[in-house]
């Protein structure tokens, strides 16, 4: 079903929290033309995780785990999808967006396992009781995280991350939507990251670019008015700081059109040529 731009840009707004549901309904409504059309627009609108998994679960060419590593505020706990090879290879922090660890962000971490990367996937809101069901209150949950302690958070996972038997030491990070900017901050942070891929994600303050140290590979969408504003002043911090960064806008695309469960936004080609960019560049940083 056909959805306008007016109707992706009032669901884009509802769920990065700047309307409330209520709102975003009465809207809805409106601009669908009665609340039966709006009920319909929204479950196009909605993710749904029943068709994640490029990578099903139990491949066997993978091993998957769970683990709890310390951080901040009490144990977080992680997803772990490894290639059974025995070699010793880089790791990447897989970070969610604002719905949490859900089946798509699993999905994702076992792609990046297949190319022959350690995946760590963190839930971030393991101290509220772990990533909900429910998309809605996963949103309101990230909602009400503090970005500072999220980005310690992921700070911490990298000592235990890199002292992993199968590590070899080298680690990169990898985050979608509010997981691209906690992937700037953290980048912000750490000086031990090789590597680090956003994807349009919110961008760091421009003040913090110069302790940025790892390469970052930067992916934005050409209809994202929202992150999109932030472009130009990040992108002339990186120069002016000499950053190793590549910066890719494709254009007609939407926001989070990597996330193939959402059939309003997904855009098979841009993603698929944003990955195979993001595993290049990962395989180069991180060798």
């Amino acid at each position: 079903m056909p959805i306008s731009q007016d109707i992706i840009n009032l669901y884009d707004s509802f769920t990065h929290g700047v309307i409330g549901r209520r709102a975003f309904l009465d809207r809805l409504a409106k601009l669908a033309g009665g609340a039966t059309a709006a009920t319909v627009m929204l479950a196009a609108l909605q993710n749904n995780y029943a068709v994640a998994g490029l990578i099903a679960e139990d491949d066997g060419r993978l091993a998957i785990s769970t683990a709890f590593y310390p951080g901040p505020d009490g144990k977080t706990n992680v997803y772990i999808a490894s290639p059974k090879a025995t070699a010793k290879r880089p790791s990447v922090i897989v970070i969610h967006e604002n719905r949490g660890l859900n089946a798509h962000i699993k999905d994702i971490a076992r792609r990046i396992a297949l190319e022959g990367f350690n995946a760590i996937a963190p839930d971030l809101l393991s101290t509220t009781g772990g990533t909900p069901a429910d998309e809605d209150k996963a949103r309101d949950l990230i909602g009400k995280l503090d970005p500072a302690k999220a980005a310690d958070t992921l700070s911490d996972l990298i000592a235990p991350v890199r002292a992993r038997a199968d590590s070899n030491g080298k680690i990169g990070a990898i985050g979608f939507c509010w997981g691209g900017g906690m992937t700037n901050q953290l980048a912000v942070r750490a000086a031990e990251l090789g590597a680090a891929v956003a994807y349009y994600g919110p961008q760091p303050d421009t003040a913090d670019v110069p302790k940025i140290k790892a390469a970052l590979m930067l992916h934005y969408a050409g209809k994202d008015e929202r992150i999109g504003a932030g472009i130009p002043a990040y992108e002339a911090a990186l120069k002016a700081a000499k950053t190793d960064y590549q910066l890719f806008i494709y254009e007609g695309v939407q926001h989070a059109f990597n996330n193939d469960t959402n059939a309003a936004r997904y855009d098979k080609t841009a993603a698929e040529l944003a990955w195979s960019r993001t595993v290049t560049f990962l395989k180069a940083k991180l060798a």
